[in-house]
C-alpha cells in the first residue's frame, strides 16, 4: 500500500489565489486558447501558421500549469491560526523585525507556494525563514543570507498583519 505524501501548509489567502488561478485557466484562458487555434486551423497550412503554432505552444504550457497546480493543491494544507496569538515564530505569523540599522520590516511567514517578498511574504524554507522560525519577541536573530551576516530583533509576532506591513497597495514613490 503506497504511502501518502505529505501535506505542506498553505495559508487560506495563499490557497484561494491557486484555486482562483487554477479555475482562471480552466474556465477562461483555455477556451480562449483553444477558440483562437480552431480558428488559425481553419486557415489552411498548419506548418507555417503562427497563430495555430503558437496557440498550440501555449495549450501545452496552460495543460502543464493546470496538471501542477491540480496536483499540488491535492498536497496542500490550509493552515488555521490559533485564536490565541503566537508565543514563538510560526508558520503563518507575521513577525516585526527591527535591522541593526533601526529599520523596521514585517514579514508574513509562509510556504513556498506563495511566497511575494514584495508583499513581505517570505518562505519558511528561506535563510530568514529559517532563522526565525521557533523564536520569541525579544531574540536577536543572524541570518546567512547571499549578500552577507545580517541581525535583526523580533520585536512582534501575530497572526494578524501589522500596521505599516506591505500591501502590494502601495503606491510607488
Amino acid at each position: 500500500m503506497a504511502e501518502e505524501p505529505p501535506k505542506h501548509w498553505i495559508t487560506a489567502e495563499g490557497l484561494k489565489k491557486l484555486r482562483d488561478e487554477l479555475e482562471y485557466l480552466w474556465k477562461v484562458e483555455r477556451p480562449r486558447v483553444t477558440n483562437e487555434v480552431s480558428a488559425a486551423a481553419a486557415l489552411g497550412d498548419r506548418s507555417e501558421n503562427a497563430e495555430y503554432i503558437y496557440g498550440k505552444r501555449r495549450l501545452r504550457e496552460i495543460d502543464k500549469r493546470l496538471e501542477f497546480l491540480s496536483k499540488r493543491l491535492d498536497n496542500l494544507r490550509p493552515f488555521s491560526p490559533p485564536a490565541s496569538e503566537p508565543e514563538r515564530v510560526t508558520f503563518g505569523a507575521w513577525v516585526t523585525l527591527e535591522d541593526e540599522d533601526g529599520g523596521t520590516v514585517h514579514y508574513q511567514l509562509v510556504g513556498a507556494e506563495e511566497f511575494d517578498v514584495s508583499l513581505g511574504k517570505i518562505s519558511v524554507a528561506s535563510p530568514v525563514g529559517k532563522a526565525l522560525l521557533g523564536k520569541e519577541e525579544g531574540d536577536d536573530v543572524t541570518v546567512e543570507r547571499p549578500r552577507g551576516r545580517a541581525i535583526f530583533n523580533i520585536v512582534a509576532i501575530s497572526y494578524t498583519r501589522p500596521a505599516g506591513a506591505p500591501t502590494g497597495r502601495e503606491e510607488a514613490t
